[in-house]
């Protein structure tokens, strides 16, 4: 997504700027729209007046018990009655799972949970009929919590049960040794409520034993500290509403999922065992009143024993009966009373083993007709709705009158987001739990802290997970486990990697002549997996168990347990990852390379020299040829620099050092591209200085009165590629480049934007190249060792898919600045700039995975070039750059000697030498599914899955993608299911701990805009994500697609500690806060209408929300600790990100919101993408499906 927008930009992704009017603009791909009036995060949604003095997030209250997911009342043999076997909702069943099929299969139209009236007295069905979800009559909602007195309560209370979970489990507790997040609560032994007290005037009782009022009691009971009664504020967990449809954040259920009114029941009530639903109902229920009249057309049914009814308080004309609808802890009269409570038995309710989450809040008042329609999951967004208001507290909204109400009303219940798994929460438990010691890597198979987590690695074996994250540390023993699982094996490896600076780089290794020991068979080199046996003189290598003769001169005695007495002398023995010096017969040709060169080719165009581009790379130049790459032991760089610029035609330049002045040599015969001068193109910086700052100077005035439109680009890539085949040398092109190549030239491009063809089958071919000519091209730079690095400043359609090529190919990057503007973008393309030229980098590069026997690699993803199916060849290869390798069985494993990765990387350093660097990698293998469910990385697995659907869409339809990500997933979760969970209800969703996280994340990949689009991003911009994604490590896709949020209302000034970061959701806003959100491009500082004004004052030098200034992309420079600790904490984020992140500043209720509101990623996307909540009740129902 696009943000180089100032306040006066026309939609999220296109902005005219003033100078550039006369240009049809597409910013991010077609001509400027006006913005369509915005509808607010979900159509139909609309917002009103916040109540004086509530702030949503002034105080959260504590939960009793870690949440977990809780699909349904689990079924309990107890239960007296068996209403028969469980059949399908009367409605058409949904396809099949593998057929493709849209999210927009589970509506709601036919679905009613909402309480029966307390006019309506319903009855049991015949025992014959299944009682599913779906098939219920439809009840009118009853608004307004009547008051009720003690003694109601009292009389209501004294034939209540209510069934408690085994004693002394709490939170997330294994279940057969096998950790799982699951979502109800089972059926056990009862207790007796001591007391019973009202408090803050709510009829809402305790029935908890010495547990704070703040703690609810019961999943989906409020605290006691809220207020039921209309005008109160409501929890917190419960965005504010008005009389509207529900929003995004609610869930949408097919008719397999909502719990109907006559099924709810106590936490622990044992439903009959046909009924399933996928989530808890409020415990809230009680029985209508006898003989009350019912509902015309409404069958009478009589409720089983052990089943209560949700009803709504009475009418006007009614007498009260029972307690109140917002009163949860309270049964219907007539049940038996409770037995005593078991001695020893915890106070309050305990969750059980699983763990348990997803218990709904009660049905929200307020709403004003009947559901809209289907959840829109893929489709074209919905039309727009009337404009937003604000937000309305729910328990305060006015009731309808009884004639206002249609004839039937639909309501449902909220699925609680606290009550869902949360990425905040994970991450924290982990950082809190893992990054106090230091991971220390000799234990096989042992997975590494989650990469949010800050943690010191040692060593001791195998190598850090800064190299190398596997998708699972227990591999499957046979092929048919991993198919039965569907979990990918997969490694992501980024070799030449930054570590933190309290670790050590690779130890470099020298043998001299002979070069690295390495087995004869299958030439894997010297590492601590191989085994020395016959008193030193031979090694078993631990990948192909070829026995080697050991070198004399390498050649050591064994100690009493086997190892050489030398072991932790040597790093290639001891350490995971080491680098060893390369001999000749490791370089091409049998040559010692040259030092390599930077090549910078300038677009002088029209375009590039009027926004002011020309004259910002030429005047950074000149500080920047200072940092050029060197080795830590060098004092100056060895890497010798050209320049060339070019419209339709080539400039080159000779800038040897004997020269009083630069010379121009024009090449206009691009279409036989050569290089007009050896000597004085290539020269080293410090040799040549004066002459490189007199050019410097002398580009932006050469060319300041062009009107040379029009630009080549293959030609551009052939000339650096030619000066560097000239040279003998590997290196580096860096092209500025503005426009569509469209002179007449090789590689000469048309204007193939079509957006009709999103969504269609055809739509695969936007993001192919135009033609085969930059392919070809880019295995000739593969082949002379050149990488290419595309600074792009478009301010129309350029085909970044067909540009992109010849750096994705080379193991270069593409960097895109639209409508680029000095003022707003120089910031972040200079320091884009100064970092990819200092970076570490490697020229010349080939990578090599070597597996034990048993697995092989399969499938690389990742910027690079194959000529074979084992050899991944980068012309360059930087620190930032990351490959996923996919593993498949071509044999069996064992369980004793696990499964073996080296990953070889051969490249040449930027001094000239040819080096070596080696990571090793040992994990588990099991024959029990339980294990390997039990050491999976989500993070990695999500950074498989994005990778694979991204290449994917060059081949397949968007629409199959995804539905082949969410078939995939679905298999996953309900092996785990099937195979691995304790045997429970159906309707249940149990997910594996370590998984818990995957519904979110791979939303995230499945809605972004990539896989489905708004209508307002370009074809370029997703072309350029796609691209981007492709070789990013686990922690940038992680933060890519789930972003961090940070509140910043409370900011500990002294610190260094960063705030608790929340959930990527509008609802966790607050009006009165300051939040500041990065996704590893972007960086936005959400500023809400209410802050305070000292709060204001000290970030922005302004005491008034009004007069912030929404176009500044830097903080103002102020001496108060508030101010320091804010710009500090942004640095830091820039400083952890490959890319510099521009700051944009979003004012609440301002144009740029929209663009912020994209990446709160659990909630309702524009383009149709699904809220968290919604994707994981879809993806129940796909589980229930495949598990049926």
């Amino acid at each position: 997504m696009n943000v180089n927008q100032q306040a006066h930009m026309t939609s999220p992704y296109r902005q005219p700027q003033p100078a550039l009017q006369g240009y049809a603009q597409p910013g991010y791909g077609g001509p400027p729209t006006q913005y369509a009036p915005y509808n607010g995060p979900n159509p139909g949604y609309q917002q009103g007046p916040t109540p004086a003095g509530y702030s949503p997030y002034s105080s959260l209250p504590c939960k009793t018990f870690p949440a977990t997911l809780a699909s349904d009342l689990s079924s309990n043999s107890s239960s007296p009655l068996d209403l028969g076997p469980v059949r399908p909702p009367p409605n058409s069943g949904p396809p099949p799972v593998s057929a493709s099929q849209g999210y927009s299969q589970y509506t709601q139209g036919d679905v009613q949970n909402g309480p029966p009236t307390m006019s309506s007295q319903p009855h049991r069905p015949p025992v014959s009929q299944s009682y599913l979800p779906g098939s219920q009559p439809a009840y009118h909602q009853q608004y307004g919590a009547p008051h009720t007195s003690m003694q109601q309560m009292t009389n209501q209370m004294s034939g209540m049960q209510v069934s408690a979970p085994p004693p002394a489990v709490s939170g997330y507790a294994p279940h057969s040794s096998n950790p799982q997040t699951s979502v109800s609560f089972s059926g056990a032994p009862s207790f007796t409520p001591h007391s019973v007290s009202s408090q803050q005037n709510s009829p809402a009782a305790s029935l908890t034993h010495g547990q704070p009022p703040s703690q609810s009691p019961f999943p989906g009971s409020p605290s006691l500290s809220q207020s039921p009664f209309p005008g109160a504020p409501p929890p917190v967990s419960q965005p504010q509403y008005s009389s509207a449809p529900p929003a995004s954040s609610q869930p949408h259920y097919s008719g397999a999922h909502p719990l109907p009114a006559s099924q709810a029941q106590f936490p622990g009530a044992p439903p009959p065992p046909s009924q399933s639903s996928p989530f808890h109902a409020p415990p809230s229920s009680f029985a209508p009143p006898a003989g009350a009249p019912r509902q015309p057309g409404v069958q009478p049914m009589q409720a089983p024993p052990h089943s209560q009814y949700l009803t709504g308080p009475p009418l006007p004309h009614q007498p009260m009966q029972g307690p109140p609808l917002s009163q949860q802890n309270h049964a219907a009269p007539g049940m038996q009373g409770p037995p005593a409570q078991p001695a020893g038995q915890g106070q309050g309710v305990q969750p059980q083993q699983n763990g348990a989450f997803g218990q709904m809040s009660r049905p929200q008042p307020g709403y004003g007709g009947s559901y809209p329609g289907p959840q829109n999951y893929g489709a074209q967004p919905p039309p727009p709705a009337a404009p937003p208001q604000k937000r309305l507290d729910p328990d305060s909204i006015p009731s309808p009158q009884v004639s206002a109400l249609p004839a039937v009303q639909k309501t449902r219940h909220r699925i609680d987001p606290d009550a869902i798994p949360s990425p905040i929460q994970v991450i924290e438990d982990d950082q809190a739990n893992r990054s106090s010691e230091p991971f220390a890597t000799g234990v096989r198979g042992q997975a590494p802290p989650l990469v949010t987590t800050n943690f010191q690695v040692k060593d001791q074996g195998n190598a850090s997970p800064s190299y190398i994250r596997c998708t699972a540390y227990n591999f499957p023993c046979t092929s048919d486990m991993a198919k039965q699982s569907q979990v990918p094996l997969a490694a992501v490896i980024k070799p030449l990697a930054t570590l933190p600076l309290d670790e050590a780089p690779p130890y470099i290794v020298d043998h001299g002549e002979t070069g690295p020991i390495r087995c004869n068979r299958c030439k894997a080199y010297m590492c601590p997996f191989m085994q020395f046996i016959e008193g030193g003189r031979r090694f078993q290598c631990g990948f192909c168990s070829c026995v080697t003769e050991v070198p004399p001169h390498y050649f050591q005695h064994l100690d009493h347990t086997g190892k050489r007495v030398d072991c932790y002398d040597r790093p290639e023995l001891s350490m995971g990852t080491c680098e060893f010096t390369a001999t000749v017969d490791y370089c091409k040709n049998n040559k010692i390379p040259q030092p390599p060169a930077f090549i910078f080719l300038i677009d002088v165009s029209y375009n590039a020299v009027k926004s002011g581009l020309v004259d910002l790379i030429c005047a950074e130049m000149k500080t920047l040829l200072d940092y050029l790459p060197r080795e830590s032991s060098e004092a100056d760089s060895c890497i010798r620099v050209g320049f060339v610029t070019y419209n339709k035609v080539l400039h080159f330049y000779n800038v040897k050092s004997s020269l009083a002045q630069p010379q121009m040599m024009v090449v206009s015969d691009v279409a036989d591209m050569f290089v007009p001068l050896l000597d004085g193109f290539l020269v080293n910086v410090n040799e040549s200085r004066a002459v490189i700052n007199s050019l410097l100077d002398q580009i932006p005035e050469m060319f300041a009165d062009t009107r040379e439109t029009e630009t080549v680009f293959a030609p551009v890539i052939q000339a650096g590629l030619e000066a560097l085949k000239a040279a003998d040398c590997a290196g580096k092109l860096f092209i500025f480049h503005s426009s569509l190549p469209i002179a007449e030239a090789p590689g000469k491009l048309k204007n193939r934007e079509d957006k009709k063809l999103v969504g269609t089958d055809k739509e695969k071919t936007l993001f192919q190249p135009q033609t085969s000519f930059f392919g070809n091209l880019a295995k000739e730079c593969v082949a002379q060792g050149c990488c290419v690095d595309l600074f792009l400043f478009p301010n129309q359609y350029v085909d970044v898919a067909t540009l992109g090529v010849v750096p994705s190919q080379t193991g270069g990057s593409v960097y895109k600045y639209t409508y680029f503007q000095v003022p707003s973008d120089g910031d972040r393309f200079l320091n884009d700039l100064r970092r990819d030229v200092q970076k570490q980098v490697g020229f010349d590069a080939v990578m090599r995975v070597r597996t034990s026997t048993g697995i092989r690699a399969t499938d690389f993803f990742g910027d690079f070039y194959m000529s074979n199916t084992t050899d991944v060849e980068l012309a360059g290869l930087d620190c930032d750059k990351a490959v996923t390798v996919e593993f498949r069985h071509d044999d069996k494993l064992s369980e004793e000697s696990g499964a073996l990765m080296q990953c070889a990387v051969l490249y040449t350093s930027c001094s000239g030498q040819r080096r070596l660097r080696v990571h090793n990698l040992s994990v588990n293998c099991c024959t029990q599914l339980a294990d390997l469910y039990r050491n999976c990385d989500t993070d990695t697995l999500i950074n498989f899955f994005a990778k694979y659907a991204y290449r994917s869409i060059l081949n397949s339809p968007t629409k199959t993608v995804r539905d082949t990500l969410i078939n995939q997933s679905a298999q996953i979760l309900s092996c785990y299911r099937k195979n691995c969970a304790s045997p429970s209800s159906a309707g249940q969703l149990i997910l594996p701990e370590c998984m818990k996280l995957l519904p979110v994340y791979l939303n995230c990949v499945l809605k972004s805009d990539i896989l489905q689009p708004g209508a307002d991003i370009s074809l370029d911009d997703r072309a350029y994500l796609r691209q981007l994604v492709t070789s990013m490590d686990v922690a940038e896709s992680h933060v890519f697609f789930y972003p961090r949020l940070l509140p910043l209302q409370k900011l500990d000034v002294e610190g260094d500690s960063l705030p608790t970061a929340v959930r990527a959701s509008e609802e966790r806003l607050s009006k009165g806060g300051l939040y500041l959100l990065e996704n590893g491009l972007h960086l936005f500082l959400w500023v809400g209408a209410n802050v305070q004004q000292e709060l204001l004052q000290s970030v922005f030098n302004t005491p008034s929300f009004g007069q912030i200034d929404p176009s500044m992309t830097n903080l103002p420079v102020l001496d108060n600790p508030y101010s320091r600790r804010l710009r500090a904490i942004i640095e830091s984020f820039r400083a952890e990100r490959p890319r510099y992140m521009k700051l944009m500043v979003v004012k609440q209720d301002d144009k740029l919101e929209l663009i912020f509101k994209h990446f709160l990623v659990e909630d309702k996307s524009a383009s149709g993408g699904a809220s968290y909540v919604d994707f994981l009740c879809h993806m129940h129902k796909e589980i229930r499906q495949l598990l049926s």
